[in-house]
């Protein structure tokens, strides 16, 4: 299939502000880093040599054009970048804790990015990409979930593979319920699922994650399910098989913005490379060992979308660890 684009996604694209140390007056220090889920999984494909472009709005102000700047810099086409003069970019606060995890603070209500509307949605440009991907903060207000539903409506009827990320957000929904039937939506409609434990357990309240995958594999028939376990490593599960990943534990670990997006490009890449139909456990275990280091790498970086790890990288580190 020869398209102008590996892949397209669309969804938020944010400031993030990362704790940064304190001031002299002992005042926490933020920096401003670019971020939004869908943009950091565009931007390490394009590290990994693949043509990407993004669909979403920012607002017409500092961050935005800050963001229109990384994104392009990155080397992500934004064609179908939306400026909105009304609604300010969306910020997101991230407080760090010892351990790296972390917890977030929205400031979007509203956010430019849920302001993106269907007919700001270019076909062409799904229309000319092999896969396209996206996750749920662009279905948790109407005019956004429905431009996310038509963008996957244009995806199906053109063939494309289908990639999704819930990327579950508590604080940003009105109420668990609405999450749990826009995942529900993001599961019908893709060809290969990101999850990570908690979203799991979420959806089928199961904390056996070989059980949990096997109830979706049943209810929702997605080809490929990666389950990703943070320091426990990932699993995938692919028709009859599942195969389980080590994790590259990083004693150099700062902050992990951005490690499952890291992952989810990653194995997006190989499927780009080897189809989604005859994958062996070979093949799933050379996919989760890179995608997993890639992750771990990232975690040592502040920020993720303009730091990602060049694919050179990813395999001397591999090769370090003699997995």
């Amino acid at each position: 299939m020869n398209r102008k684009y590996d892949v397209v996604t669309l969804g938020e694209m944010l400031i993030d502000f990362i704790e940064h140390g304190k001031s002299e007056q002992g005042n926490p220090l933020f920096e401003a880093n670019p971020g939004g889920a869908p943009c950091n999984v565009l931007a390490m494909l394009t590290k990994l040599g693949k043509k990407t472009a993004f669909i979403g709005k920012v607002g017409k102000d500092q961050f935005g054009y800050q963001l229109k700047n990384a994104v392009e810099a990155a080397g992500i086409d934004t064609t179908n970048l939306v400026m909105d003069t009304e609604v300010h970019t969306t910020l997101a606060f991230v407080h760090t804790f010892p351990d790296g995890d972390r917890d977030f603070s929205f400031y979007r209500n509203p956010g430019a990015d849920m302001m993106l509307r269907k007919d700001e949605v270019m076909e062409n440009l799904i229309e000319e990409a092999r896969l396209f991907h996206f996750g749920t903060l662009s279905s948790t207000h109407e005019g956004v979930r429905e431009a996310t539903r038509y963008a996957i409506s244009v995806a199906e009827k053109n063939h494309l593979l289908i990639s999704f990320d819930p990327n579950l957000r508590p604080p940003l929904w009105n109420s668990l319920e609405d999450a749990r039937a826009e995942i529900d939506y993001g599961m019908q409609h893709c060809d290969m699922l990101k999850i990570s434990d908690n979203e799991i357990e979420f959806m089928t309240g199961c904390s056996d994650y070989e059980e949990a995958a096997k109830m979706l594999k049943e209810k929702y028939q997605i080809p490929l399910i990666l389950v990703t376990l943070g320091k426990e490593g990932s699993l995938a599960y692919y028709k009859d098989h599942a195969v389980s990943c080590a994790p590259f534990l990083q004693e150099k670990t700062i902050e992990t913005t951005g490690a499952g997006d890291t992952f989810c490009a990653s194995a997006i890449n190989y499927v780009l490379e080897h189809g989604i139909e005859d994958l062996t456990d070979e093949n799933l275990k050379e996919m989760l060992t890179f995608a997993n280091a890639a992750a771990s790498l990232i975690t040592t970086r502040k920020g993720a979308l303009s730091v990602m790890p060049e694919k050179e990288e990813v395999e001397e580190f591999i090769n370090e660890r003699h997995v």
